[in-house]
């Protein structure tokens, strides 16, 4: 029973880990990308007192954050330049439709990764999509997410951008720390700064074209 339970729990690992490359195909972003996300989601998660069990579930479900963007078209998504009013309202409903992608499932492993794809664009003020949850009704692993997924989209190089430095990113992020993000985990991102720009070092190639930051 016990060999049975682990090749569940291995075999749904897999299917996760497809999905997300499915993701990661449709909007041309690049796979260390996602890596170096759940890596530094993970990292968080373990500073806010999640146990080792939850941090290697958020490793696991954090890759499958942008799902739902299989179900944004491409113009929309591979948009090179600013999405107007209606595209960008096309455009959030990837929450949304990431959400019913994962949902029905009652393993944890599943349960997760709805909850991120549901709440990992909402922000700390409310302002955040699709529901304008506020501070601690977003999902601690939504709030996770989004910090780690930020940090690494602002200090990632793109063909539309060149990467911002450390230093410019933790000063935005700070700015935005009680209104974008939960405050604590802004104060461990930069207390843990060098491990977080380790993950990134070990984790780094040439950029390939992707969606702009926020979307």
């Amino acid at each position: 029973m016990r060999e049975r339970t682990r090749e569940l729990h291995e075999t749904r690992l897999q299917v996760v880990r497809h999905l997300g490359r499915a993701a990661k195909y449709r909007d041309e972003q690049t796979g260390l990308h996602t890596i170096r996300m759940s890596k530094i989601a993970a990292l968080l998660a373990k500073g806010v007192a999640m146990d080792d069990e939850q941090c290697d579930l958020v490793l696991n479900a954090a890759p499958m954050h942008d799902i739902g963007k299989i179900g944004i078209p491409d113009h929309i998504l591979l948009k090179p330049g600013k999405l107007d009013p209606d595209e960008w309202a096309i455009m959030q409903t990837h929450a949304q439709i990431g959400a019913d992608i994962l949902a029905g499932d009652d393993s944890d492993l599943i349960v997760m990764a709805h909850d991120i794809a549901i709440s990992h664009h909402e922000k700390w003020n409310g302002k955040g999509y699709p529901n304008n949850l506020i501070g601690e009704d977003i999902p601690l692993v939504g709030r996770v997410t989004a910090l780690a997924d930020v940090f690494d989209a602002l200090t990632s190089e793109r063909p539309y951008k060149k990467a911002w430095s450390v230093e410019q990113a933790v000063i935005l992020i700070k700015d935005e720390s009680g209104q974008h993000f939960d405050p604590k985990l802004v104060d461990y991102l930069v207390k843990k700064l060098a491990q977080i720009v380790e993950i990134k070092d070990l984790h780094t190639i040439p950029a390939t074209p992707t969606t702009a930051y926020g979307r």
